[in-house]
């Protein structure tokens, strides 16, 4: 029986006990909500380490230190940037999910680290969502399929008619097997309905390299890498990859514009923390984020850079990430890219 079989005394009520039950309840709700503001109104109380997962110098590092300096203004408190490459981003993402979730360690993660490697890698040590809380959103960076300056395609649709009427001898470089440079392509092989040969090469250097000699005939390259071989007249843009122009290249159409509607491939940058950082630390870390985003002088940087600036609440970046991880996983899987 849950319940006692003694009868009940008359006479145990007491008003003022209950009372100062309740009391007690009000109490402790008023000193949780205290205690959780003064978390708010004291962090950061040391310097935040921020993870690069990739080395210095990269797009990636720039992007990095810049909003590192105008954070750590804002919070008081340095923001020191940590480099840890490896793996596609996976080697420092996983030392973030390992670490204590007090806000005091953060990542600058985007499309490889918590987009693809989900599905490319089958015993990545970390999960890209249950692991980590979503900060806020940092800005976007689109892909231009890009041809040799000698080669004779000057559209989209001039590269597809050649390809549909010489099967398998078009080809076209990679940074590496399930890279955004790998699968932006294979994306544009199955809506344009082409039969194109994958040239992997271990990273966008050399793949630019082969490209610029002639030695592979297109390329989905990141657009900050691309853009001065393109105003050289090194390289020729035929389309970007985002949903929109870019206000960098405001002359070259989109995959849509080109005959590929729904085409649209991003690359994008987003901080993250451990899973289990308080609630009150992501919104400060948020607004913080946020405002420095929309500063004028970081937007500018980040314009020339080739990253569009794009804020975002935390939730809102929550749901874009699994979003995306589901759209790589399809494409991963539409590749036939076997997981590692």
């Amino acid at each position: 029986m849950p319940y006692s079989t003694q009868p009940r005394r008359a006479g145990r009520f007491s008003p003022s006990r209950s009372r100062k039950g309740v009391q007690r309840l009000l109490v402790g709700a008023f000193f949780a909500c205290t205690a959780s503001l003064a978390i708010a109104s004291t962090y950061p109380e040391r310097p935040i380490r921020m993870m690069i997962p990739f080395p210095p110098g990269g797009p990636n590092d720039v992007l990095g230190r810049l909003l590192a300096t105008e954070m750590g203004n804002d919070l008081g408190k340095p923001v020191v940037i940590e480099n840890k490459g490896g793996a596609g981003g996976t080697i420092g993402a996983d030392m973030v999910a390992k670490s204590a979730p007090d806000g005091y360690t953060l990542i600058l993660g985007g499309t490889a680290s918590f987009g693809i490697a989900p599905s490319l890698y089958s015993k990545l040590p970390y999960d890209a969502e249950k692991d980590f809380d979503a900060v806020g959103m940092v800005g976007t960076s689109p892909s231009l399929l890009v041809v040799g300056a000698r080669q004779p395609y000057r559209s989209v649709q001039e590269l597809i008619a050649h390809a549909k009427a010489s099967p398998g001898k078009v080809n076209f470089a990679s940074a590496g097997v399930g890279t955004p440079t790998h699968l932006a392509a294979e994306l544009f092989k199955s809506m344009a309905g082409v039969d194109i040969v994958h040239v992997p090469y271990r990273g966008g250097g050399p793949a630019l390299n082969d490209l610029l000699a002639g030695q592979v005939e297109m390329y989905f390259s990141g657009i900050v890498a691309a853009v001065p071989l393109v105003k050289q007249g090194a390289l020729r843009a035929l389309a970007i990859t985002s949903e929109t122009r870019s206000e960098q290249m405001p002359d070259v159409p989109t995959m849509a514009e080109s005959g590929l509607p729904g085409y649209a491939i991003e690359n994008w940058f987003a901080i993250f923390a451990p899973a289990g950082t308080p609630k009150d630390v992501i919104d400060r870390l948020n607004k913080s984020l946020t405002k420095v985003v929309q500063m004028p002088a970081v937007k500018r940087k980040m314009l020339e850079l080739n990253v569009d600036p794009r804020t975002s609440t935390p939730e809102e970046l929550a749901t874009y990430r699994a979003k995306e991880i589901k759209k790589w996983a399809a494409l991963v899987k539409q590749a036939g890219i076997t997981p590692e």
